[in-house]
C-alpha cells in the first residue's frame, strides 16, 4: 500500500534528477494537500516527534514531511512540489542566515515565502534553549553518550564557549547524532515551550 514515506523517498529521487514519474502517481493516489520543506532528517525527526506527542498524525492529514538534503536546494524542490510541480501547498523552517535564499528560491517557483517560519541559527538551537543546558545533558546521559561529551568538552576549540554553542556543535559531531536527538529533545519538549517556530509550523498545518 502505498504511504507518505514512499512518496517522500520518491520525490528525492525526483529531485536528485530522477523522472519524478512514480512521484507523481504517489501523490495522485495519496492525495497530499501540504509540504513541509525542511533542510534535514534531524529536522524531519524533532517535526515528526512533536507532532506525534501533540497526537497528529501528519500522514493521515494529507501533510508530507520532506527533508530536502540541505537548504541550497530549497528553488529545486518548490519547483517540484509548489505551484509548476504538484500544486502543493508549501510550508517549513528555514535559518536565519538562509532566509535571503529561501525568498529567492520560493519567489522563482512562484510559491509565497509567508508559509517559512525562521530559526535563529537552526531547529537544535532553539530545542536546546528551550530545555535548556541542563535537560540536555540529561538527554545525553541517559543516551549513553556521556563519555563522548565529556571528551568533546576538553577539547580544546571548546574550551570558554557558551554551553547551548558546545551542545549544539556536540550534536553534528557523528553522522546519525542530530537526528537520534532531533527526534529525542523534541520528545522531551514540555508542550508549552515549544520554540516559536516549530510551534508556529505545526499550527499552519
Amino acid at each position: 500500500m502505498a504511504d507518505m514515506k514512499a512518496l517522500q523517498e520518491e520525490i528525492g529521487r525526483w529531485a536528485d534528477g530522477g523522472p519524478g514519474t512514480t512521484a507523481r502517481e504517489l501523490a495522485a493516489a495519496l492525495g497530499p494537500r501540504t509540504a513541509v520543506l525542511l533542510e534535514g532528517p534531524s529536522d524531519s525527526a524533532a517535526v515528526e516527534a512533536l507532532a506525534a506527542r501533540h497526537g497528529r498524525d501528519l500522514a493521515a492529514e494529507g501533510v508530507c514531511v520532506v527533508p530536502m538534503g540541505g537548504a541550497m536546494n530549497i528553488a529545486r524542490y518548490a519547483a517540484l512540489l509548489g505551484p509548476p510541480g504538484l500544486g502543493l501547498r508549501l510550508t517549513g523552517l528555514c535559518d536565519e542566515n538562509e532566509r535571503g535564499f529561501y525568498d529567492r528560491g520560493l519567489e522563482r517557483a512562484g510559491a509565497p515565502a509567508d508559509g517559512f517560519f525562521v530559526c535563529v541559527a537552526d531547529l537544535e538551537d532553539e530545542l536546546i534553549r528551550a530545555l535548556g543546558p541542563g535537560a540536555v545533558e540529561e538527554i545525553i546521559r541517559t543516551e549513553g553518550d556521556l563519555r563522548a561529551w565529556q571528551t568533546f568538552l576538553n577539547q580544546p576549540a571548546q574550551h570558554g564557549r557558551p554551553r547551548e554553542r558546545q551542545l549544539r556543535r556536540f550534536l553534528g559531531t557523528k553522522k546519525g547524532r542530530k537526528i537520534r536527538y532531533g527526534h529525542l529533545l523534541a520528545e522531551a519538549l514540555d508542550t508549552g515551550r515549544v520554540p516559536g517556530p516549530l510551534d508556529d509550523l505545526l499550527t499552519s498545518v
